[in-house]
């Protein structure tokens, strides 16, 4: 099992219908590719992470890669797991508040995921998890 952590920038920013129309794509591709996972949305900008296969995370990232109603896609963090986090959820989602995005953006910094050392965990991954176990279960 495989998990990958990825921000992105949206096209423009999204009205909460635009919002669950995405996520009912999502939820149905990623219930085809065994997929589970959580997306955050704050003003524009995307972090989502996705658990799975190998197989299945390449091909999904791959499709994620040309939606052309984001850019600027940055891998920050994958890596193996013992086992899900989101076993529950074919796609969470969270909008973020100002303090919860303020949170994550000190580590989503460009510079930062590319100087963070390969061989640790990224602290937004941590992030993600403690803010489930604290908020959404």
């Amino acid at each position: 099992m495989n998990y990958l952590v990825y921000l992105s920038t949206a096209v423009k920013l999204f009205s909460g219908e635009e919002l669950e129309q995405i996520l009912a794509i999502s939820r149905i591709n990623n219930v085809k590719n065994n997929l589970t996972g959580l997306l955050l949305y704050h003003d524009g900008s995307f972090i989502q992470l996705l658990e799975g296969e190998p197989s299945d995370l390449a091909d999904t990232y791959s499709r994620i890669q040309t939606d052309n109603r984001h850019k600027n896609l940055i891998v920050i963090d994958e890596g193996e797991l013992e086992e899900r986090i989101f076993a529950n959820w074919n796609m969470g989602f969270h909008q973020a508040n100002g303090e919860e995005a303020a949170q994550l953006q000190a580590y989503t910094d460009p510079q930062s995921i590319k100087d963070w050392p390969s061989d640790l965990e990224h602290p937004v991954f941590t992030m993600l998890k403690t803010f489930v176990n604290t908020n959404l279960r």
